[in-house]
């Protein structure tokens, strides 16, 4: 059987003739005829070429592949008990779900506090990411989580002050952290992340020194590609500026063909990043390098990399002493990551995971430091975030969601701006017609900030609810495990539900759980 269905996808905006009949392996129509106007991938291909390497439309979407792999993590189930209680008294008026505590702390000295076990890995310099971080900065804000800033920010600011190589002042950079940090409680965190263009411009040290920003994240990698982040540019103006800038841009802007063009037979520029060498030194002298510059935590995100690299993370990460490893599988983006690369490279998120607890507790055990450490790649409910959780345990305190988040975010800005047009359809308006009767987290939010409450974004308001969702659901899960806290979730949490899957995780197969203590029961 094929895991991959190649060749057609709504991503791409292509189908095929013969619909459900079509070759398995090339993903091709059974019969491909003459005449066809080039309906799939590759007759698209063949009058937009590039173009058609990425998700459409552009800028107001992300996406994830859709390959579906052999073993995910819906091969684990979570284990409930009806004995005892783990953090809590075991008293039935105790010990019910609403007590469970999801707080949780992350850094080498556990100074960063979070009220709920999650971070937004780097959304940067997308249309999608910038069209909707008042609501996913206000949102992680008054939930408690980190947010991260991505890479390329500073460079892609137009208004941004470059001065010999260095920036010193981007007014984009500067609103995002300031707009976090104004609804920041002391629960979560913002954290600014760079990739090689964002090092070569200094942005880690403009962020730490003039906009006050103590946690910073180098980069690797990310579980959507294993190239450098890419967006397209509608303005040949601003492609010009980016390649002066030292960016990739595809065509060549300033190319007389590319200027005659330009919104002829094209009407968008690739933007690319380089890719970045990774070396023991280098990562250790940087991560002091920061220290010195005033970063109180530095972190580290990587990505869908072969397991040799994902050892280096862990090892190097330890040898650096950093605050946080965030670990991404394949493979799902923000941005304009490839279409097919995002279902044919990379190591899966359950094997990610597995091999991440593997390296980490080879080494603990052998008493070397192991950093806090996030797992993300295509987590977006409860049982996904206990799963990863308890797989990890004791070593992953987090879990990464991305695109999850800004559907949110994108789902209450609509309705905010439905509700303004008077323009509700009926499946919304059957709750009411304000802010106050259609979020249902509202009213509570209204008695918390106050007058203040006017300021908060109904994308925000989104993005809060879907938070709380997430917390409610998680906390039943942990109330049925019988586990209290967020620190006494373990591995014997969870059974694997096929063999196969057992062998990857360590998790033990179903029938064989609990197979010592059932003896002993029954005698």
């Amino acid at each position: 059987m094929s895991y991959s269905k190649p060749n057609s996808s709504e991503a791409t905006l292509t189908r095929l003739r013969t619909g459900k009949d079509y070759c398995p392996f090339s993903g091709m129509c059974v019969t491909c005829v003459d005449g066809c106007t080039g309906l799939c991938e590759i007759g698209r291909s063949a009058y937009r070429s590039t173009e058609v390497l990425y998700p459409q439309p552009f800028g107001g979407s992300t996406s994830a592949s859709q390959k579906d792999y052999p073993v995910d993590f819906s091969h684990l189930n979570i284990m409930g008990t009806a004995v005892g209680a783990v953090g809590i008294e075991p008293d039935p008026d105790v010990a019910t779900f609403p007590n469970v505590n999801l707080e949780t702390a992350v850094g080498a000295d556990k100074g960063i506090k979070l009220r709920l076990p999650f971070v937004i890995p780097g959304l940067g310099s997308t249309d999608v990411a910038k069209n909707n971080w008042d609501g996913l900065a206000i949102g992680s804000a008054i939930s408690g989580v980190i947010l991260t800033i991505g890479e390329n920010v500073c460079g892609m600011d137009e208004k941004s002050v470059i001065e010999d190589g260095r920036v010193v002042d981007s007014p984009d950079m500067a609103r995002r952290v300031k707009l976090f940090q104004e609804w920041y409680d002391g629960y979560g965190a913002i954290v600014v992340q760079a990739n090689v263009e964002d090092t070569r411009l200094g942005v880690l040290e403009y962020v730490i020194d003039k906009l006050g920003v103590q946690v910073v994240e180098l980069k690797w990698g990310q579980g959507a590609k294993d190239i450098g982040g890419e967006v397209k540019i509608r303005s040949l103006e601003k492609a010009q500026m980016l390649k002066k800038r030292g960016y990739i841009v595809l065509p060549d802007p300033e190319a007389p063909s590319s200027v005659e063009n330009f919104y002829k037979t094209f009407n968008e520029f690739e933007r690319h990043s380089r890719i970045g060498f990774v070396d023991e030194e280098s990562f250790v002298k940087r991560v002091q390098e920061l220290r010195d510059a005033g970063a109180k935590y530095v972190f580290l995100k990587t990505g869908a990399y072969r397991p040799a690299d994902l050892a280096r993370a862990v090892k190097y990460s330890s040898l650096a002493k950093i605050d946080m490893l965030t670990v991404d599988g394949a493979g799902g983006g923000t941005g304009m990551s490839p279409w097919r690369m995002m279902n044919e490279w990379g190591v899966p998120t359950i094997h990610l995971a597995a091999m991440t607890y593997e390296y980490a507790k080879r080494l603990a055990d052998k008493g070397e430091y192991v950093p806090d450490i996030a797992i993300a790649g295509g987590f977006t409910l409860e049982d996904h975030i206990v799963k990863a959780l308890a797989m990890g345990a004791p070593y992953f305190k987090l879990v990464g969601m991305a695109r999850s988040p800004i559907a949110a975010a994108m789902v209450g800005k609509t309705i905010g701006k439905l509700i303004e047009e008077e323009n509700l359809p009926k499946n919304i308006a059957a709750y009411g017609n304000s802010v106050e009767e259609i979020f249902v987290a509202a009213p509570e939010l209204k008695e918390r900030f106050g007058d203040r409450f006017k300021d908060i974004p109904t994308s925000a308001i989104g993005v809060y609810s879907y938070y709380k969702r997430l917390a409610q659901g998680i906390r039943q899960l942990m109330c049925g495990a019988r586990k209290f806290a967020l620190e006494h979730l373990s591995r014997d949490d969870l059974a694997s539900l096929t063999k196969e899957c057992a062998e990857i995780t360590g998790i033990p197969y179903v029938m064989d759980l609990d197979r010592d203590e059932v003896e002993k029961i029954l005698g």
